[in-house]
């Protein structure tokens, strides 16, 4: 899939069009290059700016709309409660039920450990929904948490509704006692000081949220059913996809920067797999399939709380919304802790009820923190990565974030082409590279449309460059999966069906510009 210098097109005329007679390959020029589709790129252009900025960001505070008189909407025909127990009425029985009235500094004597957490063990989903409702949660009248079996058929589950919902309406309301804080756990167990030390030793402090919620869920864990959290915790999956939990061999399958990736995720486990926690038992500090497990767990249903407070926080219930490019719903804490969760635009009856995990133009990380494929990603990083990066090229776009191939329309994102070309006149011309930056810099886009044109030939060659070089890459990852045992890298056919989806991106930016 190489390709020769005969191939490039001529820079561009005056007119901005391609003279595709002497070549045998037209390429279609990137932004405000062609003339005629100048002002559909633009528009194009400013509408894959917005959906990229949608999705990085989370509301503001959800307090100020979802206060008491915004609770109060959900009315006893709203409140959906599921498998509800005749003393549910009473206060007393459900915290006696649950367990939110015991101290949760005290262990009991003799360990009720009733939670299997091996990858095969089925989980309990029912009980738990029945239990938040009798907890004190509340939820919008359609509400459903509805199972259905992955790729590698273990039940997952997600939050739906059966109602329509308008725009700026509850959802759900977790009380503060119900939910997990990190800070209410640095607060139960005191400074683990040794383990502080370590994991600060390995330059992972900014982590340490993290572990003192998985050493919160440990303890929890270690209560068995007299735990608050039983329900909960019975309800959580043992089986994860994310990049922690991936074979030594599924690493290998990866694309180069998507392994660093996974790699990471899985050198931030060993890190914070720091046993040194007095009170847990000598079985649970030595328990690795454990730890992995409060890990996943952590890691894949905590957000930090909105409410200024810095606190991580998992909310049983809340924990269900899955990750979706076009979102319906947003998370919120109170001054209080309190979690709600609201529409964010009409939602008609029979939707699924989805909250942003991150940036969606980054399905390589949410496959690598959260172990799921989002085919709805409008965009992919172009994976290009230069010698060295500097504080310039940064400035000129260079961001996983920002350089990115479109996989519907199959473009090329401007900052693309910007740092290509910055990359070609840094080796060959300075004083060019030193006029692209300050026109960059000024906001002086007839410069920059200049340079773009007289180095188009070789912009577009390196490009198309990168672009087979990868995709022969891809081929040879591939390969390497050929007669693997799938019971053994059970992880293999996602890994794989994000390379395809890696894959049909380029091609769709190959066809684009290439053919």
């Amino acid at each position: 899939m190489q390709t020769s210098t005969n191939l490039l097109p001529k820079p561009l005329s005056k007119r901005t069009r391609l003279d595709a007679k002497a070549h045998s390959v037209q390429t279609k020029a990137p932004f405000g290059i062609n003339s005629s589709s100048s002002n559909n790129n633009n528009n194009n252009n400013n509408r894959k700016m917005a959906v990229r900025r949608r999705g990085a960001a989370f509301a503001v505070l959800l307090a100020t709309n979802l206060g008491a008189a915004r609770v109060s909407a959900f009315h006893n025909r709203h409140h959906h409660r599921p498998h509800t127990p005749p003393d549910a009425g009473n206060p007393t029985a459900a915290r006696r039920r649950s367990g939110f009235g015991a101290s949760a500094t005290t262990l009991p004597s003799r360990l009720s450990y009733a939670i299997d957490v091996q990858e095969h063990c089925p989980r309990d989903v029912p009980t738990m929904e029945a239990w938040v409702y009798e907890c004190g949660v509340q939820g919008s009248g359609g509400l459903r948490l509805v199972g259905e079996a992955d790729e590698t058929n273990h039940e997952d589950y997600s939050l739906s509704t059966e109602e329509d919902i308008p725009a700026n309406s509850p959802v759900l309301y977790v009380p503060s006692e119900m939910v997990l804080s990190a800070q209410r756990a640095m607060e139960e167990f005191g400074q683990l000081e040794e383990s502080e030390k370590l994991i600060t030793s390995l330059n992972a402090e900014s982590e340490l949220r993290h572990y003192y919620l998985m050493v919160k869920i440990l303890v929890e864990w270690e209560r068995g059913m007299d735990s608050p959290w039983y329900p909960w915790l019975n309800s959580l999956p043992r089986y994860f996809s994310n990049a922690a939990s991936m074979t030594p061999f599924c690493y290998k399958c990866l694309p180069s920067l998507m392994s660093i990736l996974a790699m990471k995720e899985r050198a931030n486990m060993n890190h914070l797999m720091i046993k040194k926690v007095p009170f847990l038992s000598v079985e649970t500090r030595g328990n690795a399939d454990l730890w992995a497990w409060a890990y996943n767990v952590v890691y894949t249903r905590s957000f930090e709380a909105n409410n200024g407070s810095g606190d991580l926080c998992i909310a049983p219930m809340a924990d269900y919304f899955n990750h979706g490019t076009e979102t319906e719903v947003e998370m919120g804490y109170d001054a209080e802790g309190n979690c709600h969760v609201q529409t964010t635009r009409d939602v008609p009856a029979g939707s699924p009820l989805r909250m942003s995990y991150g940036d969606p133009t980054n399905p390589s990380f949410l496959l690598a923190r959260y172990g799921f494929l989002d085919e709805s990603s409008p965009a992919t990083f172009c994976k290009y990565i230069p010698p060295h990066v500097n504080d310039e090229l940064r400035e000129m776009g260079y961001a996983h974030n920002r350089m990115l191939f479109f996989k519907d329309t199959g473009d090329a994102s401007e900052e693309v082409w910007d740092v290509l070309l910055h990359q070609i006149l840094s080796s060959s011309n300075i004083a060019k590279k030193r006029a692209l930056y300050k026109a960059h810099l000024d906001g002086d886009y007839d410069t920059k449309r200049m340079l773009h044109e007289q180095y188009y030939s070789q912009t577009s060659l390196k490009l198309m460059e990168h672009i087979d070089t990868f995709l022969n890459q891809l081929d040879d990852l591939s390969a390497k999966s050929v007669g693997k045992d799938v019971n053994e890298h059970p992880r293999l056919p996602l890994i794989l069906k994000h390379n395809e989806f890696v894959r049909n991106t380029f091609l769709a930016v190959r066809s684009r510009y290439f053919e």
